[in-house]
């Protein structure tokens, strides 16, 4: 499969659009997303109530189809017969990028079963947003939706917490405080930012240490981003040296400086870099 640089494609192609849309601020869509949208014979969305807005603020005439989850599956066929036939089409979900955490997954595997053409129309992203103003680590997991049942949720939360970059999820603010004890017990040491209303009137960013989270009072509209602060290491209660780093040093030693070896090793290591340098030191020594 061949693919295409910028320069090479015209912007008419026809083919399946996944549209990226304003997270809150409809100031935020891109020319390029207008442009799409404007060439669209068909627009593809979560509710046609608030597309509607986006489109009557920059007159957008294309036709409005409603595709969430209820019913993409059932949409299918005809869309996928609408493409064949050449139709330019477009698919938006309510803010952000469609069939992340949002509908258009099984129509995108679809399109790409039958051969059609794919292509994103980059944009808002709440993910994006929400990690670039926490200051935490630009490594990251973004988990989406966490789960509506408890177990599913404490399952969730301890595969997250396993990890050591900086996690990010979705959630609703009805539910956050039902979460808060869960947080708590798998998120210790860590910082968090409660991240609503992204973009909007009503901004705002909470930020707090995870072990002083407490009943969070806030309204119960719109979606809340999380995220959580990279795992820290101790580095004074660092793991040995396994047998594997102590095998790689031994073919490094005569090659490298025992500095080089140190930063090598202690690179995303829970190891101190003074172990290692006390390790490379004896074994030169014994050369």
């Amino acid at each position: 499969m061949v693919i295409k640089s910028q320069s090479q494609i015209n912007g008419n192609e026809n083919g399946l659009y996944l549209v990226s849309t304003p997270i809150g601020n409809l100031k935020d869509i891109t020319l390029r997303a207008i442009e799409t949208l404007k060439r669209s014979s068909h627009i593809l969305c979560e509710d046609t109530r608030v597309s509607r807005n986006l489109l009557d603020r920059y007159e957008i005439k294309s036709k409005l189809v409603s595709n969430h989850k209820f019913n993409e599956a059932k949409n299918l066929n005809k869309i996928i017969n609408l493409l064949k036939s050449g139709e330019i089409i477009s698919l938006i979900s309510d803010a952000g990028t469609p069939s992340i955490s949002d509908p258009g997954a099984i129509l995108v595997n679809e399109c790409i079963k039958n051969n059609i053409k794919v292509i994103p129309i980059p944009g808002p992203s709440a993910v994006a947003s929400a990690v670039s103003i926490s200051g935490f680590s630009e490594k990251f997991i973004f988990y989406g939706f966490l789960p509506e049942k408890k177990q599913a949720l404490i399952n969730a939360f301890n595969k997250i917490s396993k990890f050591d970059q900086t996690s990010v999820f979705f959630i609703s603010p009805k539910k956050v405080n039902k979460i808060i004890p869960e947080l708590k017990k798998n998120f210790s040491g860590r910082k968090i930012v409660f991240c609503r209303e992204i973009s909007k009137i009503y901004e705002e960013f909470i930020r707090k240490n995870v072990d002083d989270l407490d009943i969070l009072d806030m309204e119960s509209k719109g979606e809340l981003t999380i995220v959580v602060s990279e795992k820290k290491i101790d580095k004074n209660h660092s793991k040995e040296l396994s047998e594997s780093d102590i095998n790689i040093i031994k073919k490094m030693i005569n090659k490298l400086t025992i500095k080089e070896i140190t930063e090598i090793i202690s690179q995303n290591k829970d190891i101190s870099k003074k172990e290692i340098y006390n390790y490379c030191l004896k074994l030169k020594n014994e050369i």
